[in-house]
């Protein structure tokens, strides 16, 4: 019999995320706080702060503002993932004293192919008109972000890495700071040796850039009662980068095998350097099979004709994973601002499935973010009304343009085959969205019925070589989490034999595991790639410093 995630997933934990309390009389004070040091973090810092330089220099009244960005983090970039190609608008428009050959990107788009795999063909197709990236830049969104946060402090934007945040600090309806999480604690939370309590930041504004499933956004949203037309979905991405023997000459993408037909996703496989390759596997989190693992087909798919020859007499060095906003135009929320706060990036879901990108949108919207906020604190008005201009900003750009042309194209695959949702998704391309002329409804990811699969014929073993288990990708995430620390991760009471396997598969590091009829969890496994707290465990941050190190993802 199938079952479904959400009866056995527990609330989120608002009460914990949302305090109503002032801030400290000690907290640091800040006039504008942005949580999450990604790119649409930085790229609102570094608009705030030249808002304010040029506005000082005219001869303007605001005076200093204080502008800081928290990133859990302990080095800028080592919890960033992406695949990426960037499209450069947003970098022209943030940095148009700088030519794009000094921009951070690894280089242009050169050649690019598409291939329909089975198990043993690789068919090239023609590539559909949403994923053309001429024009475009093959980059490492880790080494984007580093780059990013040294232009923020050359104009004088207080960087903070290593500092989780876990509780927003409101006021009546008003946001008026964050709470960060306390580290040093031992698995029973009694204090250790190197134990340092939470610290509170004050701030006029917060600016929530926590990324993908960001937990105070949720929390937020939820709070507010901050909808939209649909829930948001989302799809999983494990990616590796390899040193190779051999040069890849273009951008691949794949469609096909090994994901079955009623799973939405695909693969690519970029080039970074004459000997440096970036291969990923991406699957909608709505796959209807309890034993689809997504980590373990993108070790399949290594094996393939068309994959191993660019592979094989190379090394991993370096494998993570992230979780992706898919739902597009009707999965944005009515509002993403309120009362001193902003909601930006990936954690306001504005990413374009069609065209398989989202970090110009992430840093487009700190802009728009920016240039709200700085209005409203040169009026003293720092209201949901007079901050409401950036929602205003971001749905008359071509931001809501990109994402309403494809509103329908990812939720055309759910209930749909490969073959069917293809056909779908064809015609919308043609139409600009015209077709079907209505929204299609799709429920959360953990409303998906998921039903047990027969067993594989033949089992996945790692060869430690081309293919590797989870445990030894995970090494290579550089994850140094402590041993000892508390569980970060809230599992629901009475887990089923069927949904412990469901939350073993669908964990690409490790973090559950079936032992009989039980759920074992090892917490320190955990990459945040915020999987679990989509169909299963809530997660919820944990001290500075753990989780990945990506250096080039």
């Amino acid at each position: 019999m199938p079952i479904v995630p959400s009866r056995y997933q527990p609330p989120l934990p608002i009460d914990r995320i949302v305090v109503r309390d002032a801030p400290d009389v000690d907290a640091l004070t800040m006039d504008v706080v942005f949580v999450g040091g990604g790119p649409a973090g930085f790229a609102g810092a570094i608009e705030l702060a030249r808002l304010v330089k040029r506005e000082n220099e005219s001869g303007g009244t605001l005076g200093d503002v204080q502008i800081a960005v928290l990133e859990k983090a302990e080095g800028l970039g080592e919890h960033n993932l992406s695949g990426a190609i960037v499209n450069p608008r947003a970098f022209r428009e943030l940095f148009p004293e700088i030519a794009e050959e000094d921009l951070p990107f690894r280089g242009s788009v050169r050649g690019e192919r598409v291939y329909f795999l089975t198990g043993g063909r690789a068919v090239r197709i023609p590539t559909p008109p949403t994923m053309a990236n001429h024009g475009y830049y093959i980059a490492s969104i880790s080494e984007i972000v580093r780059w990013l946060g040294q232009q923020a402090e050359s104009l004088g934007v207080n960087v903070f890495t290593g500092f989780p945040v876990d509780a927003l600090l409101v006021d009546g309806q008003r946001v008026t700071g964050v709470r960060t999480t306390p580290s040093g604690l031992r698995r029973d939370y009694s204090h250790g040796s190197a134990y340092l309590p939470p610290a509170e930041i004050a701030a006029t504004v917060t600016v929530l850039s926590e990324g993908t499933r960001g937990m105070l956004s949720e929390a937020y949203c939820e709070w507010q009662r901050i909808t939209g037309e649909n829930p948001q979905v989302f799809a999983l991405g494990v990616k590796e980068v390899w040193e190779t023997t051999r040069a890849l000459d273009a951008v691949i993408h794949t469609l096909g095998w090994p994901l079955p037909s009623n799973a939405f996703g695909g693969s690519f496989i970029y080039p970074l350097a004459s000997d440096l390759v970036a291969i990923g596997l991406v699957v909608g989190m709505d796959y209807p099979e309890v034993s689809l693992d997504v980590h373990v087909m993108l070790q399949r798919l290594k094996l393939h004709s068309l994959v191993r020859p660019i592979l094989e007499g190379g090394r991993m060095v370096e494998w993570g994973a992230k979780t992706i906003p898919e739902g597009g135009y009707y999965a944005l929320r009515n509002r993403r601002s309120g009362d001193g706060l902003v909601i930006i990036g990936d954690a306001a879901g504005y990413v374009e499935v069609a065209s398989l990108k989202g970090i110009h949108y992430a840093m487009q919207s700190g802009m728009y973010a920016a240039r709200a906020i700085f209005d409203a604190l040169k009026s003293g008005d720092t209201s949901g009304g007079a901050l409401g201009a950036y929602d205003r900003a971001v749905d008359g750009s071509y931001i809501a343009a990109d994402l309403r042309k494809r509103r329908n194209m990812r939720l055309a695959f759910h209930g749909s085959n490969l073959y069917v949702g293809g056909i779908k998704a064809g015609v919308m391309t043609l139409t600009k969205g015209a077709f079907p002329g209505r929204k299609i409804v799709a429920p959360p990811d953990a409303d998906v019925p998921r039903a047990e699969a027969p067993a594989e014929r033949t089992p996945f073993i790692p060869d430690g070589t081309l293919t590797f288990s989870k445990l030894e990708a995970n090494y290579r995430s550089g994850n140094a989490t402590r041993d000892d620390i508390p569980s970060h991760l809230i599992v629901g009471a009475d887990i089923p034999p069927v949904v412990a396997e469901l939350y073993q598969h669908m964990c690409p590091a490790g973090v559950y595991e079936r032992r009989g009829d039980e759920l074992a969890v090892t917490p320190a496994n955990c990459i945040d790639c915020k999987a679990t707290d989509v169909i299963g465990p809530r997660w919820t941050p944990r001290e500075g410093t753990s989780g990945p190190h990506y250096r080039r993802m």
